[in-house]
This record gives structure tokens, sequence and C-alpha cells, in this order.
């Protein structure tokens, strides 16, 4: 295929085109030429005004529900929903039925996952089943695709095993993705305690839940010297214990999911069961320290959580609707309009991200293939559920002003452009 992207500014530090504008000839997946008054025989020609172009962006925790669970979301609807979000490249959770943990399974999405517009990067579970019990094949799932491992949805509680993986992990040079939760503290909580549970009459989860888990981990990244990755961080204690290992130069990095960055427990007050999310929505001071984590650098990167939901587990009670948000198509936007810059955002999401997980950055340079973002940064528009490309649309982005238009990606010789 021939793709011909003209009068587009150019975002690639590590590009000598960077923030110029350019014209960009791909022939069958490979940039072929950049340059001014570029006129080919081309496809596809892409022309818009605003337009910027940088390397595809990375998404690090998103649950695709295959295999087990594809009346949620199967890897093709995923996979849409994430190039609609700019993304060309996903991590998937192992909590599929059966888990990801073994690396026949690996295999299995490796291999699936081959045709899609977007590149499907495996998370392999710690423990068998994912049940936090013994550990699993990591080794083996590496060396099939799984570029770094998880208990996903069901972090691991025991520090005795979160230790024996960490010091097995030594050898690949991997990192484990802990969703930090000691599931022994709030076992009945549904959203953050606060006045806001007193108000709505619900049982309340603790911040300490999440605040010992990632003080305990930090321990056990010191005691053995491997990595961790804390995903879905949403409190201002958890940002200065992540802060303070930092400091130390532990390897320790952290993520924050667009939804904590928008919203807190005040928006609850409506019951929406779009935002029952685990960790659950904190304050709004918690909030806005998560904003300044962005900004200061403490924050490594956004990470979708992208966690379909269907019907019947979201249009019911409070009490009985499951976690989790449908979230790749509206993370580019919920940033922007919580202030995080283009350029932050770009950085986080090509660079920042890449290096924690051991991935080299696409160059955007004649002779390399093309892994293009395409997005116009600081147009404002209203979320529509018919932006949802996945299965579900549990997404409470929906009718909410959000600033960065993703028009689509260009990536394994795909062109998927939003409609």
């Amino acid at each position: 295929m021939k793709v011909l992207i003209k009068n587009a500014i150019l975002l690639s530090p590590p590009s000598p085109f960077h923030g110029k504008i350019q014209d960009i000839f791909i022939d069958n997946g490979i940039i072929s030429q950049i340059g001014n008054g570029l006129k080919m025989n081309a496809d596809s020609t892409i022309e818009i005004d605003g337009l910027r172009v940088s390397c595809g962006w990375m998404d690090c925790f998103a649950n695709f529900c295959d295999p087990g669970q594809e009346f949620k979301e199967t890897l093709e609807t995923g996979a849409n929903a994430a190039a609609a979000g700019g993304f060309t490249e996903v991590m998937l959770i192992p909590n599929t039925q059966p888990a990801v943990y073994n690396k026949s399974q690996v295999e299995y999405l490796v291999q699936k996952s081959k045709s899609l517009p977007i590149q499907i990067f495996p998370i392999g579970a710690v423990t068998k089943y994912a049940e936090g019990k013994e550990l699993s094949e990591m080794y083996d799932m590496f060396h099939t695709g799984a570029i770094a491992f998880s208990d996903g949805l069901l972090p691991i509680q025991s520090s005795g095993i979160l230790q024996k993986a960490m010091e097995y992990i030594l050898a690949i040079d991997a990192t484990i993705i802990q969703l930090p939760d000691d599931k022994s503290i709030g076992i009945s909580g549904l959203i953050n305690e606060g006045e806001v549970s007193t108000k709505l009459g619900l049982p309340g989860k603790p911040a300490l839940s999440e605040e010992l888990m990632i003080a305990r981990d930090i321990e056990l990244v010191r005691y053995t010297n491997s990595k961790i990755h804390f995903t879905g961080i949403s409190t201002q204690k958890s940002l200065e214990l992540i802060a303070a290992a930092k400091k130390e130069n532990l390897n320790v990095s952290c993520s924050v999911t667009p939804y904590h960055l928008f919203f807190s427990d005040e928006d609850l007050m409506s019951y929406d069961t779009n935002l029952k999310v685990n960790p659950p929505l904190r304050t709004p001071k918690d909030r806005d320290a998560l904003r300044n984590g962005i900004k200061n650098g403490t924050i490594d990167f956004i990470a979708s959580h992208h966690q379909p939901q269907d019907w019947d587990h979201k249009v019911c009670e409070f009490e009985y609707a499951k976690n989790g948000m449908e979230s790749l198509e509206s993370v580019f936007g919920a940033a922007g309009i919580c202030g995080v810059s283009p350029d932050i955002f770009i950085k986080m999401q090509t660079e920042n991200i890449r290096s924690v997980f051991n991935l080299s950055v696409p160059v955007i340079a004649e002779g390399e293939k093309a892994n293009l973002t395409l997005f116009i940064p600081g147009e404002e528009y209203v979320f529509e559920e018919k932006n949802i490309l996945s299965k579900c649309k549990n997404n409470a982005f929906i009718d909410k002003n959000l600033k960065g238009k993703v028009i689509g990606i260009i990536n394994k010789d795909q062109v998927f452009l939003n409609k």
C-alpha cells in the first residue's frame, strides 16, 4: 500500500525533521521519503489542517477478554478501539479464561494478532492461573513473546511469592506490573472511603489498601534489586512513596489511568456504575496530585486500564456492577482536558513506556518501518458513544468535553483512520 501524508508537523525528537512541516511517503509499510511538496501516486492521501504525526503510542494495561469472554471484547474489536485511540502497541493483561500463564497461551495471542493493525504484547501471569499461589513458567513465556509479568486485576498478595518472582525475573531483565491493592483491607468497599462514601451510604475502600502494598513492594524491590511498575495509582501518598523510591534510584516506575486524572469520588453522587473502578476514584486532592505528578515527572506514563463490561454487568444496582471502564478511545482527549500537554503525552506514551519495558522507540526516518500516530492536539470536542469501537460502551467520558483528537494510525502496512 502506498500512502502520502501532506503538510504534517512531525513530532519525533530523534528525527532531524522534529517540529518541521513535512510530507511523508510510505510504500509497503516503509517510510520511503520525507520532504516538502512530494507528488507521488498513492493509494491514499491524507491532508488535514493542523495534523501532527508522531511515532506510535503504546499502552501497558488493557483487557481484550480473548480467550473466554469474547462477548465483551475480541482481539479484533480491542485492536480497533486501540487504533481509534491512537495506539499502535498494546500490552494485554493475563486475566482471560483461561489465564495467560504458560507459553502456549502466549503463543495463541502472538499468532492470532499478526493480522491486526496494532502490535499486541502479552503480559504473562506471575502465578499459575493468576491465583497468587505458585509461580508460572515466566522464563518460557518471555521467550515466546511475553514482555512483562503481572497477575493483572488480581494483585499478588503474598510477599514471599512476589519476592521469588522478582528474583526469578532478574535473569531475563523483565518487569513485574502490580495493581496495588491489599485485598484484606476494605474487603467490601465499593468506592473510596471518605465523606462521599458516608453520604451515599456505600461501604468504603481506604487509600491505605493501596499505599501499604506500594510500601511493601518497594521494600521488596530494595531487597531483590529487581524491577516493578505500579499501575493505576490513585492517591497523593502513593505518589510520595514512589517519588522517594525513585530518588533512591530503585527500579520503580508508575502509571495512572485517564479516569483517575479526570474524575474524583465526588462524581459518584449520581451512582454512575461506569465510575465503579478499582482502585476507586479518590478525592479531588488526590486527583490534583496525580495531575501534578505528570507535570513533575513522577508518573512515567498513562495506562488505559481498558476493561470492557457488558450491559448486564453495568446497567444494574451499584453494589452488583463490575469494576472497570472501557477507555482506549478516550485516553488522549481525557489527558488533554486534564492539562497534559501534547509534548508530555507523546514523550510518556512513546519513549517512557518503551524504556520501562525494554523496547526500542520507532523513529520517523527514511527507510524505517512506518509506526505512526496521526492526531490534532488542542481540538476540543464532545466524546460520543459513536466514537467507541469496543464491543462494550461502559465509558464514563461519553458526553464529556475532551481536548485532543486522534485521526488514526499507520502501522504494519495498514492504515486505520477514524470516521
